[in-house]
């Protein structure tokens, strides 16, 4: 019997074996094999649908954050716009104030301008009233310490002075 080339018998209990070991690998091996891989296959599949769950999440709440963001920049701009025109308005308005004060304030400088000025007019005629009495006293008296000239006064009074 040569070593290399297999006999008929050798080629019978091989296959014989090969069908045996088969069996039984079919019987005792096959399905915990078969469940083993079709269970890891069930936990791949269900890792894929998970991963693209989550990555469709993730999609949806960067269209959330983004959507988010946008909404607080615009609010942020609408709240800048009000806080500028409050601004505008509160310059505006005092403005406007200080203009009414500085015109009150004005008339009422011009009124008491006009009132000294009236005071100081109303002071100067009785000055001059005073100073005119005064004169007029000293002239008076001036006159009337000579007899003659009192004669004199007198007569002229009268030439003026017309009888009815």
């Amino acid at each position: 019997m040569d070593l290399i080339t297999p006999g008929l018998g050798l080629v019978f209990w091989t296959v014989i074996t090969f069908l045996f070991l088969l069996i039984i690998l079919k019987k005792f091996a096959w399905k915990p094999i078969l469940g083993a891989v079709s269970e890891r296959e069930d936990g791949i599949v269900k890792a894929l649908a998970s991963a693209e769950n989550a990555r469709k999440e993730m999609e949806n709440l960067h269209a959330d954050n983004e959507r988010i963001l946008k909404e607080a920049r615009a609010e942020r701009e609408l709240l800048l716009k009000d806080a500028r025109e409050i601004k505008i308005k509160m310059i505006d308005d005092a403005k406007g104030e200080a203009k009414s004060q500085a015109d009150k304030i004005i008339v009422q400088a011009q009124e008491a301008i006009e009132s000294e000025k009236k005071a100081a007019m109303a002071e100067l005629k009785k000055h001059v009233a005073d100073l005119s009495i005064e004169i007029a006293e000293k002239v008076v008296r001036a006159e009337l310490s000579n007899k003659d000239k009192q004669m004199q006064l007198v007569d002229s009074m009268l030439g003026e002075a017309k009888l009815n």
